[in-house]
């Protein structure tokens, strides 16, 4: 084993008398910051060198089930339809449209082309203008989530002079397909300004501006096509303002003014906005009101059902509910005031509406999935409640379903919780605890972590593992008050709700402390390193993505991206209760001596949500207190942001990776495969 690299210790007293001996990793224009992550890169590279044909064979095994050359299942706008498709050996897809199913194909924008010359790129927006003549789409070619914006006639595939920058990733059109609507960035990456573009016009004229550093904006078009909306969000308080989308020149109006901790989303239909709206309870009532008229209640505040999201047909309202942790897709005909919902075929599964933009429809398309079904794509009938499957994923080679089961556990957290765990595995696996498993988690923002099909995940399954999601307070699986449960002075709810769960696959023969594997990324890194830090003997190796670990550090400078829009989430520790509270749980100041398990920590360089110095400082603390001999690998990109390398190869690569890393620490035995 070669020496791994060890950072310089330059003690410096910070907020509260604390000793940050890491502090100066943050400086990026620090030469020996960019020489200390190569260092652990090339540590990270020699100590997996020997898996490197591991590493290869994962790689071929994902590869080799997956559908390279593919299509997506058309969306029809207008007469038109919009698909993209991949081609074998390219990282990216290409976008397309037809004039009706026999029309010749029309190449609108080729992902491979536009990256070109780039080690990352993604495309924010992709919008046609109203009559189909125009395109906006919007690009980042660093990971840090500042998109430029473009324009393109799609009558002679002409690119526009106008270009919009400093941009957040969405643009949307009015319908006199020349003006359209933007937001811009402040210092911290944070949405703050909209603003009105006419092409063909400069400057571009300011409509709003946030001064409150909690709230975001992002810009809407409601599927009836009448309005434009703006959107104010912080994590727990919103306001919406409207402007007609046929007179974009006009004044934007707000809907209701903004309340601390008062949630709504907005659809529209003939004269009314029907609103989701938390005033009256956590679980959100639907209510509808004219424009400037006053508000009348549709459906009430229920305990026991959360109303996720709303969505408005020309005949027809549907609303996404969540009942016993489970995603339901309640649909109501306006005329006649039936309603149902959709029905699903297995006990433990997930399904979302998928992108609807036609309004004057019946037909709503949906998504499915389970941990043993692939993603599935349905054209549903909201009147007669039929369904056609217009496609499943493939999985290259066969995959049989009837091979792998699924269930559900509860586990019993400290306080009496119940909380759920999604698990699957091969039919012909033995509960003697000697399987190994790999548990993963998130728990913040009432974010829900559903069950949903992974063909890279086979790798794992076709060699014992057993895989677990843990549905811990943070998200929203149980409802709003499961994550009210999970944030600012409840957090640690998150923490041993995980451990509670890991402790359940254990005691009933899932596996065992010395074969249990852990994962997190972002906000689910702050609750790895969390649990790591309070039971460390409970798991034997955990990976870690851009995790949020030095959150009392982060959250005490407002000048970082993010920062004071996550008081809401945290809690701002300039307040001495949240400053208490946030340091008894950070991962980086409650690292002590300890044998840690076996960790694989990944970081990318550009990364607006989760400083690179984060992972950086936490892997720099964690080697110079844990004892032991288990591997400590910090692997930073240094060209990628807080979601890792762009393209799908990339992406299996750095699956393999983690595969190969769990084979490196022998909890996956694939001599014999190589």
């Amino acid at each position: 084993m070669p020496d791994p690299p060890v950072a310089r210790r330059v003690p410096k007293t910070v907020h509260g008398g604390r000793t940050d001996e890491y502090a100066w990793l943050r400086d990026r224009n620090n030469p020996e910051t960019i020489a200390y992550l190569e260092g652990e890169n090339r540590y990270a590279a020699s100590v997996m060198e020997p898996l490197a044909a591991v590493e290869e064979r994962f790689y071929q095994e994902i590869l080799g089930r997956i559908k390279e050359t593919d299509c997506s299942v058309p969306v029809e706008r207008a007469g038109w339809l919009y698909y993209s498709r991949t081609e074998e050996g390219k990282q990216y897809a290409i976008h397309c449209r037809k004039r009706g199913p026999e029309g010749a194909e029309e190449i609108l924008l080729d992902g491979n082309q536009l990256a070109e010359g780039h080690d990352y790129f993604t495309l924010g927006a992709f919008d046609p203008s109203p009559d189909h003549n125009l395109l906006v789409y919007s690009v980042d070619f660093a990971g840090d989530e500042v998109y430029t914006a473009h324009f393109l006639d799609l009558r002679t595939h002409t690119p526009l002079p106008d270009v919009l920058t400093n941009a957040s990733a969405p643009v949307r059109w009015a319908n006199d397909n020349r003006t359209c609507f933007y937001c811009t960035l402040d210092e911290s990456k944070r949405p703050h300004r909209l603003y009105r573009h006419r092409l063909g016009e400069t400057p571009d004229q300011l409509i709003y501006q946030e001064d409150d550093e909690r709230f975001e904006l992002e810009v809407h078009r409601t599927l009836s096509g009448a309005y434009m909306l703006l959107e104010i969000g912080s994590n727990v308080t919103s306001e919406y303002r409207y402007v007609a989308a046929d007179a974009p020149g006009g004044d934007f109006r707000m809907l209701l003014p903004r309340r601390q901790d008062i949630e709504y989303d907005v659809a529209h239909h003939g004269r009314h906005f029907y609103l989701r709206i938390n005033d009256q309870g956590r679980n959100f009532r639907l209510l509808r009101m004219e424009p400037e008229g006053a508000p009348e209640v549709v459906r009430a505040h229920r305990e026991d059902v959360l109303i996720e999201a709303i969505q408005t047909f020309r005949n027809h309202l549907l609303l996404v509910e969540r009942e016993g942790g489970l995603r339901q897709i309640s649909i109501e005909n306006f005329s006649t005031g039936e309603r149902h919902r959709v029905e699903f075929p297995e006990p433990v599964y997930y399904a979302w509406p998928m992108d609807n933009r036609e309004f004057d429809t019946a037909r709503l398309r949906f998504g499915y999935t389970s941990l043993v079904t692939p993603g599935s794509v349905y054209d549903y009938d909201m009147d007669t409640r039929t369904r056609v499957l217009r496609k499943q994923d493939e999985v290259v080679g066969g995959y049989d379903p009837s091979q792998y089961a699924t269930e559900r556990l509860l586990a019993t957290a400290p306080d009496g919780a119940h909380v759920p765990i999604s698990l699957v595995y091969r039919k012909d696996f033995v509960k003697n605890g000697r399987a190994p498993a790999l548990l993963y988690g998130y728990g913040a923002y009432g974010i829900s972590t559903d069950p949903g099909f992974s063909s890279e995940r086979l790798s794992l399954l076709d060699r014992g593992f057993v895989y677990a999601i843990a549905h811990i307070r943070g998200g929203e699986e149980m409802g709003r008050l499961w994550y009210e449960d999970g944030r600012l002075l409840h957090k640690s709810n998150t923490f041993t709700d995980f451990i509670a769960c890991a402790e359940r696959l254990v005691a009933d023969g899932y596996t065992s402390s010395d074969r249990l594997a852990i994962r997190g990324g972002s906000a689910g890194g702050l609750l790895i390193g969390a649990v790591l830090n309070l039971r460390p003997d409970l798991f034997y190796a955990a990976i870690v993505r851009a995790p949020f670990v030095d959150a009392l550090n982060t959250m005490l400078d407002p000048s970082l991206p993010l920062t004071t829009i996550e008081y809401e989430e945290w809690g701002n520790p300039e307040d001495p209760t949240y400053y208490d509270y946030i340091r008894s749980y950070a991962p980086y100041e409650n690292v002590h001596s300890a044998t840690y398990p076996h960790l694989l920590i990944t970081a990318g360089l550009n990364d607006p949500r989760v400083g690179f110095w984060e992972p950086a400082k936490w892997a720099a603390r964690l080697r110079a207190c844990k004892s032991g001999d288990r591997l400590l690998l910090l692997k930073t990109n240094m060209g990628a942001g807080h979601f890792g390398p762009s393209g799908r190869y990339r992406r299996f690569h750095e699956t393999a990776y983690e595969y190969a890393f769990l084979a490196r620490v022998e909890l996956l035995n694939v001599v014999q495969d190589v």
